[in-house]
């Protein structure tokens, strides 16, 4: 059994405090990740059907032996399957793929508010929800406006909130909303992908300091935040350095040093941002 610390969720389930990122894994890649990162502790899986690897991780889950229930399965809504119906189609191709009876936990990867459905597929989220087939329904990209409309209009609010976050992009704002809102913040790119941040001098200093690498010291500072990073590799040994983030704690000092840098988002703005 793993022994990662959990997050009690809105609704009573519990996610992981870190789990594995599968983008832009191949069927053949994301099953062996998948199968290692789970041998190694790993119980928190993260995967999309925009990642066109979802039959590759259900097949890394089969095959790691690890009891069902004690694996967070999380997959993703595509933007061209807004819709009521259309989202109940498209969360049962996912789960044909992955080869499960249920999705843990269920998002929608983007609002794409300009085609203005996502409320209609949060809904059908809803009806997956009640009917066992999903644990957990959640956002991905969402801002406190699109989130508050779920919870006017179905009086729902997400679990989670799977966002871009690291220290180039910190998002207080929206991070205390969600802790207002009783919200998970889950973190995409939490190693600030396509950046320098794991060369930045200073993230380097903090890490020497600690006698832990750089990535560490950029995971442990998102678990500090009481955000769940799920960084991607297909490597076991970072695999395993990459889990290995609940021996250590950053100070106040290490936290504003790690944060204290100029903030640029790296990925897609969710008021324009749209992803088919």
């Amino acid at each position: 059994m793993s022994d990662i610390p959990v997050h009690t969720l809105n609704d009573g389930t519990r996610l992981p405090a870190l789990g594995l990122g599968t983008w832009p894994m191949d069927d053949a890649q994301a099953e062996e990740a998948v199968a290692g990162a789970l041998e190694l502790g790993y119980r928190l899986i993260d995967t999309a059907t925009n990642y066109r690897n979802e039959t590759g991780v259900g097949r890394g889950v089969a095959r790691a032996g690890v009891p069902r229930e004690e694996i967070v399965i999380t997959t993703k809504l595509p933007g061209r399957h807004h819709g009521h119906e259309e989202t109940l189609a498209s969360f049962e191709e996912s789960r044909r793929r992955l080869g499960v009876d249920h999705v843990d936990l269920y998002l929608i990867h983007w609002p794409l508010p300009r085609v203005g459905r996502y409320v209609d597929s949060w809904r059908a989220m809803i009806k997956l929800r009640e009917e066992g087939l999903v644990r957990s329904i959640g956002v991905s990209n969402f801002t406190p406006g699109h989130i508050e409309r779920l919870e006017k209009e179905t009086g729902v609010l997400p679990s989670v909130n799977q966002i871009e976050l690291h220290p180039l992009f910190p998002q207080a704002e929206l991070r205390a909303f969600h802790r207002a809102r009783g919200i998970v913040t889950e973190s995409w790119s939490p190693l600030g992908r396509g950046s320098a941040l794991l060369a930045d001098p200073l993230v380097v200093s903090v890490a020497e300091a600690l006698g832990v690498t750089p990535a560490q010291v950029l995971l442990r500072w998102h678990v500090q935040l009481g955000a769940v990073p799920v960084p991607k590799s297909s490597d076991p040994a970072r695999q395993r350095a990459n889990l290995d983030v609940f021996g250590f704690s950053l100070g106040p000092a290490q936290m504003d040093v790690v944060a204290d840098r100029a903030h640029a988002r790296l990925g897609g703005d969710p008021q324009v941002h749209e992803e088919f």
